[in-house]
């Protein structure tokens, strides 16, 4: 005889109950535990067997029992989350909800994002409470990352740049190459306050220019350490130059893959023809939008932040001394950078 298993205790639902699961059950952007938990009580209403529930909302058997028996013992309140000790909340659920969701959802009027007091006005809560209902649920209205898809239609480039960090070719050096161009010497009208007990370092808002230079390097990805050069401008004749103290650098026994992006200077009539003579140098270039993907970008990122940002140079001269000391304080205790993340993560993120 075959095995029938528990009897279920019948759930069935009143109009107005029916009406708040739905409504729970439409959230997309937020309260998705929610929402997923509405939709298995509305299934099993509708008289589905657990397993085919399970199935239809790609979760397991044994959370459609849990919420289906919490919702038969404690109806709407029982897919809650349940309460936390400490002080009764003083705050109802439902004027908590109003606020996540019109975060989640909505924008105010008259203004890109929420603040705590534009909040507090629509939801009649003090700016207070907003700012705890905030922090409670990690929302950050003033806040704003940014991102970047590529439009090349051969972004399966990272394939072979990411191939190259995790498997580098044998007898051969992996150089990471790109240009920090139109770096400013400026010089503070006012000498720089020094840094004091409880008080920060002060300069002055404005600054005066006296010109600018540009950074050329290629990373090393394997030991961390950086061939540069600096010139006045940013044309094909000076990456050629860099290419060639590449070449001088570089043991003679030794293939150089150069990861680069596709920048006009690096794809001139020149720059090919000495690609041509130089059998031993190969170029991979990076998809379009995809400078993230070169190492030497993080590079650019130590000496913009630990010098540029907060220097202050007289001429331009000066500040390519200081770029220069920098460089060979680094390549006395480089720091090679460890990539991790293989290309089909990368691409499946993107997707």
């Amino acid at each position: 005889m075959a095995r029938t298993g528990r009897p279920k205790t019948e759930l069935t639902l009143t109009g107005q109950e029916r009406e708040q699961l739905v409504r729970w059950s439409r959230r997309v952007k937020s309260s998705q535990a929610l929402a997923l938990r509405s939709k298995i009580v509305l299934a099993c209403a509708e008289g589905v067997d657990n397993k085919d529930v399970a199935a239809q909302l790609g979760c397991v058997v044994a959370t459609v029992g849990k919420w289906r028996s919490r919702f038969v013992a404690q109806r709407l309140d029982g897919l809650l989350d349940e309460p936390r000790p400490g002080r009764p909340a003083m705050i109802s659920v439902a004027a908590v909800e109003a606020v996540v969701v019109a975060t989640l959802e909505e924008t105010p009027q008259n203004a890109t994002h929420w603040s705590r007091a534009s909040m507090a006005k629509r939801s009649g809560l003090s700016k207070t409470t907003v700012g705890r209902i905030w922090k409670a649920f990690e929302l950050k209205p003033h806040r704003v990352d940014g991102f970047k898809l590529s439009t090349d239609p051969l972004f399966e480039k990272v394939y072979d740049v990411v191939g190259l960090y995790l498997d580098p070719p044998e007898s051969a050096v992996v150089l990471c190459v790109d240009e920090k161009s139109q770096v400013q010497a400026l010089a503070r009208t006012s000498p720089v306050l020094p840094m004091m007990p409880g008080m920060g370092e002060r300069r002055t808002h404005d600054s005066v220019r006296h010109g600018v230079t540009n950074l050329f390097a290629a990373f090393n990805g394997a030991d961390g350490t950086v061939i540069s050069s600096i010139h006045r401008r940013h044309r094909a004749v000076e990456f050629k130059k860099l290419l060639a103290k590449i070449d001088d650098e570089v043991p003679d026994d030794l293939d150089v893959h150069l990861v680069c992006d596709s920048y006009g200077t690096h794809k001139t009539p020149a720059i090919t023809a000495w690609l041509v003579k130089h059998p031993r140098f190969h170029m991979h270039n990076t998809a379009t939008g995809s400078s993230w993907i070169n190492q030497v970008e993080r590079w650019f990122g130590f000496i913009t932040d630990e010098l540029v940002r907060r220097g202050s140079d007289a001429s331009v001269q000066a500040l390519e001394a200081d770029i220069r000391a920098w460089a060979n304080g680094w390549n006395q205790d480089p720091q090679p950078f460890i990539w991790t993340k293989p290309a089909e993560q990368i691409l499946e993120s993107i997707g």
